[in-house]
C-alpha cells in the first residue's frame, strides 16, 4: 500500500496494485458497483489539502483505486482494504459547515493514514460500511481456500468454464455464527446518495475551493492519462485542453463565440467610457440595466406579515390567521370568477363564428332564389317545389339565426353582470388589505410597548431575575448540544464496536491459519528428514554393494522411495489433506491428469516432468511481476473498456493468469467474430442446437465416435457422465448445422475441448467460429485438408529461412518433419506440448491470430535444435520428433524465443508464401484427380485391373 496521506505518493498508475490477488471479474448486476466522489487529504506543507477524487473498489484485490476523474484509464494510487482498519472522529455539536463533520480515516498495514472525506455525513456513513463489508467477504474467502503462493483464487469470483466447476484449491470453511450475528446487530442502516454509485459518473466532481489541484509527482500519471485519450479509436470530438488552478477544463471556442465575445467586450467598453461622463464613480456598473424593484404580489405580502408578526403574542396570531383566512378564500373565488368569465369569451366567439357563417348561407341562398326566379319561368312543378323547400330552410334558418343573436345578448349581460361582481370583490379585497395593514400597525404598535413594559419591569425588580433567566436558557442551549453530542458517539461507538468485532475475527482466522501452516511446515520438514535419511542409506549401499544372491537392504529402501515418489495428492483423506507433503497433485489446474495410470518408468518421468514443472513455478520471480502488470492494467480499465494496445499484447504474450484467462479468451472472441455476431437474431446458438438435435445430422455420427477419444487425460472429459462431454456434444453439433461444407473433422473436437476449460458453451462456439472462419484459410479443415497442406509448406520455407542449420539436417537425413508439425497447425499444439505451455500459446493465438502457430512451431525447433543436430540417423531424429516437445518446460525461454529471436516475422510474407503455394498444391491435386480417372477408366477396360478398389471405396 502506498503512502495514503499525501498527493506526493500518488505517482503514477505503474505502482498500483502491486502483488498477485484473487481473480475475480467485474461485480455483476447483483453486486453493484462500489465507486463514487471522495476527497482526499493530499500535498505536503502549503499545498496540503482537499481534493476531489473518483474512487473504484476493485473486488479482486481488495483494494480501493482512485483516480482523478471517473474517465480516466490509469488510477493515482490505492488503498488496501484488506489490511486496513477504519476510525472516524464525532465533531461537537454546533460546529461550523466546513467542519471535519464527513471525513473519516484509513489505516494501513504500514502505518500509513489516508483521510478521505465525503460530502455528507451519510456518505460516509455508507462507504464506511461497505468497505467494513467488502474486507469482511474478502478476508473470510481468503481463510476459506488454501492458497497457492501466487495466485488467490476466491469462490465467488474465479474463472468461467470447466476449470472452475472442480477446484481442488478451494475448501470452503463454516462461517463464524456469533460474529455474523454481532456485526447484523450492529450494521447502521443507510442509503448513498448521488454522488456513490456508477450514476455518480455523470455529476459533476464536488469541488474544494481551499485545494489547489497541483502536484509535480503526478505529471507522469496525468500524461499518461492524457495520451490514453489520444489512442487510434479516440480521435474523436477531441477538445484542446487548459489548466486552471481549480480544475480541469475543456475549452473550444468556435468562431461564432469569438464574434460575440468581441461585440460584448466592445459593448461594455463603450458602456464604460459612457458611465465616465455620467458618475464619478470608479467602478463601470450598468445601473440602467439594475431592474425596478417589483410590487411585491399580495401571497408575499401575506406571508411577510405573517413571518413578521410570528413572534408576537396570541392575539396577533389569531388576527392574522383570521385575516389570511378570508383572504384566501376572496381569492379562490376571483380565480373561479376568472375562469368563468374566460370560459363565456370562448363561447362568445364560437356563437359569433357560427352566426358568421349562417350569414353567408343567407345571402347565398337569396342570391339563389333571385336568380332561380328569373330563370324558372317555365320550369316544371317539381322543381318549384324544390326551390319552395329550400326558401323554408333558409327561413328556418333565419329563425335559429335570431334566436343564436338573443343568447349572444344574454350572454354579453351576463358577461357585464360578471364584471360588476368581479369589481365589487376587487374592492373588498382591497378594503380588506387595508384592515389588515391597520392591524398590523396596531399589533407592532402593541407590541412595541409591551417589549417596553418588560423591560420598565425587569429593571425595577433588580439585577437578581436576570442572570437566572440568562442561566436557564445558556443551561437548556448546552442540554441540546449534550443530547446532540450523545447520539453522535453512539453512532460511532456502534461503529467501533463493530470494527472491533470484525478485526478480533480477522486477526484470529490469522492466528488459525498461522498455526495450519506452522504444521504443515513441520510435516513437510520431517518428511524430507525421512527422505534425506533413505537417500543416504542408498548412497552408503551405492558406494560399497554387496555382491550376493541375497537380498540387499538397499533394495527395500528402493522400492520404497519407488512407491513413495509415485504417490499423488488425492482427496481420499479430505481431514488430512491440508497436511499432505506431495508437490503434485493427481490433476492439473486444467483437469489434466499429471501423472498416468499405466506404465511405471513413464510414471516416474511424469513424475518428474511435473516436479520440474512445479519448481519452475516456484523459482520464477517473473511470474509474480506478471501479475502484478495485469493487475495494474485491469486496474487501469475499471473506467473504460479494453481495447487493442502494445501494452494488452505484451501482457497477452507474457501469458495470461488463470484467473483472469475466462475473461481475456471471452473479450479476444468477441473482438474477432462481432461482426458475426451482430448479423445473427439472439439465440442464434440455441437454434442451431435445437436444429441439429431435431433433425438428421450427417456429422452427428462422427461427432459421438470421437468424443471420449478428443481428451481422455483430462477429467472433464474421462468418460461419458463427464460435464465436457455434453458441452462439447453441443459444440460441435451447433457448429456442424452452421458449417454443412465442412460438418465435422477430427481436430475441431480438440479446439473445443480447450475452449471449454474456460469458456461456456456459446461462447466456445464463438471461438470455434473465430478459429474456422476467420484465422485459418478457407478448406483447412475439409476433406482435402487444402489449407493445411498449404501450410506446411509455407512452413517449409520459413525453416529454410529462420533454421538453415536444421533445415539441412533434416534434408540430409531425409526426415519429412511435417509428418510431426501437420498435427501441430491442425490443432494448435493441443496434445503436443505440456499444459502450461499450451495454454500460454493459446493466449496469443486467440489475439493475435494464427501466425503465432509458425512462430512457435519454429521456437520449439530452435529451442531443441542442438539435440536434434547431435542426432546422425533418420529413425534416432524421427523418434526424438515424436517426443521432444513434452521435454520442453521453460515457458518464458521458448516465448522469448518465438517473440524475439525470430524477428523479423511479417504476416505478409506469410499471407504471400500461402498463395504461392496454393496454386501449386490446387494444380497437383487437379493432376492427381485426373490420375485418378484414367485409373477407374482403365481399371473398367482392364479385365485384370477389376479387383483393385482403394481404400475409401473399400469403407464405402
Amino acid at each position: 500500500m502506498p503512502a495514503a496521506g499525501s498527493e506526493a505518493e500518488e505517482g503514477g498508475g505503474e505502482g498500483a496494485g502491486p502483488g498477485a490477488g484473487p481473480p475475480g471479474e467485474q461485480p455483476g448486476p447483483c453486486s453493484p458497483k462500489l465507486c463514487g466522489y471522495l476527497q482526499k487529504l493530499s500535498g505536503k506543507g502549503p499545498l496540503r489539502g482537499f481534493r476531489s477524487r473518483w474512487f473504484v473498489f476493485d473486488p479482486r484485490r481488495c483494494y480501493l483505486y482512485y483516480f482523478k476523474g471517473p474517465q480516466e484509464a490509469l488510477p493515482l494510487g490505492h488503498l488496501d482494504i484488506a489490511s486496513a482498519c477504519f476510525s472516524y472522529h464525532q465533531p461537537e455539536a454546533g460546529a461550523a459547515a466546513g467542519d471535519e463533520g464527513a471525513a473519516f480515516e484509513v489505516h494501513g498495514p504500514s502505518g500509513a493514514v489516508a483521510v478521505l472525506k465525503a460530502a455528507t455525513r451519510q456518505d460516509m456513513t455508507y462507504w464506511l460500511q461497505e468497505l467494513q463489508q467488502k474486507r469482511w467477504e474478502y478476508c473470510n474467502n481468503l481463510d476459506a481456500a488454501k492458497r497457492d503462493s501466487r495466485t488467490s483464487p476466491t469462490p465467488s469470483d474465479f474463472s468461467k468454464g470447466l476449470v472452475a466447476k472442480d477446484n481442488p484449491d478451494l475448501s470452503i470453511l463454516s462461517q463464524n455464527a456469533s460474529a455474523e450475528r454481532a456485526r447484523t446487530i450492529l450494521a447502521v442502516e443507510t442509503s448513498p446518495t448521488e454522488l456513490v454509485g456508477e450514476q455518480a459518473a455523470s455529476q459533476p466532481a464536488p469541488v474544494q475551493p481551499s485545494a489547489i489541484n497541483f502536484s509535480l509527482k503526478q505529471w507522469s500519471t496525468e500524461i499518461k492519462n492524457s495520451m490514453s485519450s489520444l489512442r487510434k479509436g479516440n480521435n474523436e470530438n477531441r477538445k484542446s485542453i487548459f489548466y486552471t488552478s481549480e480544475e480541469w477544463e475543456l475549452l473550444d471556442p468556435t468562431p461564432k463565440d469569438l464574434e460575440d465575445s468581441m461585440a460584448l467586450e466592445e459593448k461594455r467598453k463603450n458602456l464604460a467610457e459612457g458611465n465616465k461622463g455620467l458618475t464619478s464613480s470608479a467602478f463601470p456598473f450598468d445601473f440602467g440595466r439594475i431592474p425596478q424593484k417589483p410590487r411585491r404580489p399580495l401571497k408575499d405580502m401575506i406571508g411577510s406579515s405573517k413571518n413578521r408578526n410570528s413572534s408576537d403574542s396570541s392575539p396577533t396570531e389569531w388576527y392574522s390567521g383570521n385575516g389570511n383566512k378570508l383572504v384566501s378564500e376572496l381569492q379562490l373565488k376571483y380565480q373561479s370568477q376568472q375562469e368563468e368569465l374566460e370560459k363565456l369569451k370562448k363561447d362568445l366567439l364560437s356563437q359569433k363564428e357560427l352566426v358568421r357563417l349562417l350569414q353567408q348561407t343567407v345571402r347565398s341562398s337569396q342570391y339563389d332564389k333571385y336568380f332561380a326566379s328569373r330563370l324558372c319561368e317555365g320550369v316544371p312543378k317539381d322543381k318549384l317545389e324544390l326551390l319552395h323547400q329550400k326558401d323554408d330552410q333558409i327561413l328556418g334558418l333565419n329563425n335559429q339565426l335570431e334566436k343564436l343573436n338573443l343568447e349572444k345578448d344574454s350572454l354579453q349581460q351576463e358577461v357585464k353582470n360578471l364584471k360588476c361582481k368581479v369589481g365589487e370583490l376587487n374592492e373588498r379585497l382591497g378594503m380588506l388589505m387595508e384592515t389588515i395593514q391597520a392591524k398590523d400597525e396596531v399589533i407592532m404598535k402593541l407590541s412595541h410597548q409591551l417589549s417596553e413594559c418588560e423591560d420598565n419591569t425587569s429593571s425595577q425588580s433588580g439585577a437578581v431575575n436576570s442572570p437566572v433567566a440568562t442561566c436557564i436558557n445558556k443551561e437548556l442551549q448546552e442540554l441540546d448540544r449534550l443530547k446532540d453530542n450523545l447520539q453522535g458517539y453512539k453512532t460511532q461507538n456502534k461503529f467501533l464496536n463493530k470494527e472491533i468485532l470484525e478485526l478480533s475475527a480477522l486477526r484470529r482466522n490469522a492466528e488459525v491459519r498461522e498455526r495450519e501452516w506452522q504444521a504443515k511446515y513441520t510435516s513437510l520438514e520431517a518428511k524430507l528428514c525421512q527422505i534425506e535419511s533413505k537417500y543416504l542409506i542408498l548412497l552408503q549401499e551405492m558406494k560399497t554393494p554387496v555382491c550376493s544372491e541375497e537380498q540387499s537392504p538397499a533394495r527395500e529402501v528402493i522400492a520404497q522411495l519407488l512407491e513413495d515418489a509415485l504417490k499423488a495428492e488425492t482427496s481420499e483423506q479430505p481431514e488430512q489433506a491440508f497436511f499432505k507433503p506431495y508437490l503434485v497433485s493427481e490433476y492439473d489446474i486444467y483437469g489434466f491428469q499429471t501423472v498416468p495410470e499405466d506404465d511405471e518408468e513413464e510414471k516416474l518421468v511424469a513424475k518428474s516432468r511435473a516436479l520440474d514443472l512445479r519448481s519452475l513455478s516456484l523459482s520464477e520471480n517473473r511470474e509474480i511481476s506478471t501479475g502484478v502488470k495485469w493487475e495494474n492494467y485491469l486496474a487501469s480499465t475499471m473506467n473504460r473498456e479494453m481495447m487493442r494496445c502494445v501494452e494488452l499484447k505484451n501482457l497477452i504474450r507474457s501469458g495470461i493468469p488463470h484467473e483472469h484467462r475466462s475473461k481475456i479468451w471471452k473479450w479476444c472472441v468477441n473482438l474477432h467474430v462481432k461482426k458475426f455476431k451482430d448479423s445473427t437474431v439472439p439465440g442464434y446458438f440455441q437454434t442451431l442446437l435445437q436444429n441439429a438435435l431435431e433433425k438428421q445430422n450427417p456429422a452427428s455420427k462422427q461427432i459421438e465416435l470421437d468424443l471420449l477419444r478428443t481428451l481422455p487425460n483430462n477429467k472433464h472429459y474421462s468418460s461419458p457422465t463427464s460435464e465436457g462431454i455434453q458441452k462439447l456434444r453441443n459444440v460441435l453439433l451447433a457448429f456442424s448445422w452452421r458449417n454443412p461444407d465442412i460438418g465435422y473433422c477430427q481436430g475441431l473436437n480438440r479446439l473445443v475441448a480447450i475452449a471449454l476449460l474456460y469458456l461456456e458453451q456459446e461462447d466456445a462456439f464463438w471461438c470455434l467460429v473465430t478459429i474456422v472462419e476467420v484465422f485459418m484459410p478457407r478448406d483447412y479443415y475439409t476433406k482435402t485438408l487444402l489449407g493445411s497442406q498449404v501450410d506446411q509448406r509455407v512452413f517449409k520455407d520459413l525453416m529454410s529461412e529462420k533454421l538453415p542449420r536444421l533445415h539441412a539436417h533434416f534434408e540430409q537425413y531425409k526426415v519429412d518433419y511435417t509428418l510431426i508439425t501437420f498435427n501441430w497447425f491442425l490443432v494448435v499444439f493441443v496434445d503436443s506440448v505440456v499444459s502450461d505451455i499450451l495454454f500460454k500459446i493459446w493466449d496469443s493465438f486467440l489475439y493475435e491470430g494464427p501466425k503465432v502457430i509458425f512462430r512457435f512451431a519454429l521456437a520449439l525447433f530452435k529451442y531443441k535444435e542442438e539435440e536434434i543436430l547431435k542426432l546422425q540417423d533418420s529413425m534416432s531424429i524421427f523418434k526424438y520428433l515424436r517426443y521432444f516437445t513434452r521435454t520442453i518446460l521453460d515457458a518464458r525461454k521458448l516465448t522469448g524465443i518465438a517473440f524475439g529471436d525470430l524477428n523479423p516475422f511479417p504476416l505478409r510474407q506469410i499471407r504471400n508464401r500461402r498463395t504461392y503455394h496454393l496454386e501449386k498444391v490446387r494444380l497437383e491435386l487437379t493432376e492427381l484427380e485426373a490420375i485418378r480417372e484414367d485409373f477407374l477408366r482403365e481399371r473398367e477396360t482392364c479385365i485384370e485391373k477389376r479387383d483393385l478398389i482403394s481404400d475409401d471405396e473399400e469403407d464405402s
